[in-house]
């Protein structure tokens, strides 16, 4: 048994039916480019990087001298920093890394890449 439905046929939009301001005539400023837009420097992200820059090889090093007996300490301490001054380490230095070559204009490496805080 076959029903009559209240709800009339509409059509849904194609891609033709879409500017560039979206469906309603709003400006959507996601989409937005601007070339100086990839050249604005993330200063809090760069210090940052820099920071775990170098306590992540203060924490090596510490890590080093008590696994080597420079200093005092037991191996359990050197292994837990060990583990800390890597976790610090490699997003210092990868972070860092991209901000050197961005400054130097290096292909491939943009501002844009460093995520700002």
């Amino acid at each position: 048994m076959a029903t009559k439905r209240s709800v009339p046929y509409s059509r849904l939009p194609t891609d033709d039916d879409y500017n560039d301001y979206g469906i309603g005539g709003q400006h959507d400023r996601r989409f937005d480019y601007s070339p100086k837009a990839f050249d604005k420097i993330p200063w809090k992200s760069i210090l940052l990087a820099l920071f775990l820059l170098f306590l992540g090889s203060a924490l090596l090093f510490l890590s080093y001298f008590i696994f080597t007996g420079h200093m005092g300490g037991e191996r359990s301490q050197a292994y837990g920093l060990l583990a800390l001054g890597i976790l610090t380490f490699l997003p210092g230095f990868y972070e860092t890394r991209i901000a050197y070559y961005a400054s130097r204009g290096a292909n491939g490496y943009r501002f844009a890449s460093i995520p700002d805080y």
